[in-house]
C-alpha cells in the first residue's frame, strides 16, 4: 500500500494531480483544502490514502497528517466512502470539522454540497468522541487556535461544550482580531444570560 508520496507536480486540478515520482505518473484524488495549500509549490508530499477495489486503484492524497486522519475516520463511518469523504473535507476544515462533529452542530456538516441529515447525524453520532485525538493543524489560522483555547477554558469551568463553541464562534465572527482575554470576557458575559 502506498502511504506517502513525494514528487513534482505535472498537471493540477482542484479535486485531483498527477505527481511525477522519479518518473512514474501517480493519479491523485485531493480535497479543495490540499489544492489551496499546494497550488504555489512546484515539488509536494503528499499522504496518501490507496483505496483498493476489484476493479480499480484509486489515490488519495492530504497536505497534512490531521487531514488524512480525519479522511480515515470519516470513511470508517457505514455509508461514507472516499468521495464522500473527501467532499466533506473540501466543504469545511478539519478543526472546523472536528468543532462540529463535537458539538453536534449538524448545520454546519449539512452546509456540505451533497451531504444530507441523516448522514450528518451518523457522522456526529460515530465521530464526536473519536476526533478529540487529532491534532489542531500546523500554522492554523490564529483565530482557530484562540477559538480551540477559548472553548476548552469554557468547558473546563464548566459551561456545556456545544453552547461554548457557539458563543465563540459567533463573537469571532463579529471581531476575527480579538485577542483571546477579551474573548473569554464577552463570551462569558453571554453565557451567563
Amino acid at each position: 500500500m502506498i502511504g506517502y508520496l513525494t514528487g513534482k507536480i505535472i498537471s493540477l486540478k482542484p479535486t485531483h494531480l498527477i505527481l511525477d515520482v522519479n518518473g512514474v505518473g501517480y493519479s491523485v484524488h485531493i480535497s479543495l483544502t490540499t489544492f489551496e495549500e499546494i497550488t504555489s509549490k512546484e515539488i509536494v508530499s503528499l499522504f496518501i490514502y490507496t483505496n483498493v477495489k476489484e476493479d480499480s486503484i484509486k489515490l488519495y492524497g492530504f497536505f497534512t497528517e490531521p487531514e488524512k486522519q480525519m479522511f480515515d475516520l470519516l470513511i470508517s463511518v457505514s455509508g461514507v466512502g472516499p468521495k464522500i469523504a473527501l467532499s466533506i473535507l473540501s466543504g469545511i476544515r478539519v478543526d472546523d470539522l472536528r468543532f462540529a462533529l463535537q458539538s453536534g452542530d449538524i448545520s454546519r456538516i449539512v452546509s456540505v454540497p451533497g451531504i444530507g441529515k441523516k448522514t450528518a447525524e451518523r457522522l456526529t453520532l460515530e465521530l464526536r468522541n473519536k476526533v478529540a485525538d487529532i491534532v489542531e493543524l500546523e500554522g492554523s489560522t490564529p483565530a482557530s487556535s484562540i477559538r480551540t483555547e477559548a472553548v476548552s477554558a469554557l468547558s473546563t469551568l464548566g459551561y456545556n461544550f456545544k453552547q461554548a463553541e457557539e458563543s465563540v464562534r459567533k463573537i469571532l465572527t463579529e471581531k476575527p482580531d480579538i485577542d483571546i482575554e477579551e474573548l473569554l470576557k464577552e463570551a462569558l458575559s453571554n453565557l451567563s444570560k
